[in-house]
């Protein structure tokens, strides 16, 4: 998606640490038309899926997972990273190891939520060593749920995530894939669809 490729070039930060700070648009301050935009490519690339549901894990793929679900016209359902009094019933888990938080987090979703023969989509915001899209991708097999494909904003493509998950053969389709980063900026990968 070559306009979120130069919205990355004009408005993104590097970081120490190959982090990459995009909060301007898209994970702190939400550029809502933009992020429409995101949500009618990633309705692109993935139509000939059916969807019954969007996944996410919180916080920063909510937002856009909530904009991409309008063009599915379905639910979304966010894993959320704590436990607190109003979840309850049966729950599934699994252990999340956030790269930018540089935590382990245990990832919870409401078992009513997520239910055996269910088509999902998994959306969100950054995929870097993969452990966010795996531990979703562990609660819908656990569900019994079909993973239908996994939509990334911006993968770090120098990193082993994205490989990971298409060695599994994994619908993982990313809209921008960063090949390089350095103090000196950005390459991107060419995309085939």
């Amino acid at each position: 998606m070559k306009a979120l490729e130069e919205r990355i070039l004009k408005d993104g930060q590097v970081r120490p640490g190959h982090i990459l700070k995009v909060d301007s648009f898209l994970n702190h301050q939400m550029d809502i038309p933009f992020i429409n935009e995101i949500g009618k490519e990633f309705k692109r690339v993935f139509a000939d899926r059916q969807v019954d549901k969007i996944l996410t894990i919180e916080a920063s793929g909510i937002g856009i997972a909530c904009i991409t679900a309008q063009y599915f016209g379905v639910p979304v359902v966010f894993a959320k990273k704590a436990q607190s009094i109003n979840l309850d019933g049966d729950q599934y888990t699994a252990k999340v190891q956030s790269y930018t938080h540089n935590k382990t987090y245990d990832v919870i979703l409401t078992k009513k939520y997520l239910s055996e023969g269910e088509h999902v989509l998994v959306i969100d915001d950054f995929l870097a060593n993969g452990c966010a899209a795996r531990g979703l991708i562990e609660i819908i097999e656990e569900s019994g749920a079909i993973l239908e494909g996994v939509g990334i904003v911006i993968e770090k493509g120098f990193q082993e995530g994205g490989k990971d998950l298409r060695a599994r053969g994994i619908n993982l389709k990313s809209l921008a894939i960063i090949k390089s980063m350095s103090d000196d900026g950005l390459e991107f990968e060419e995309l085939d669809y």
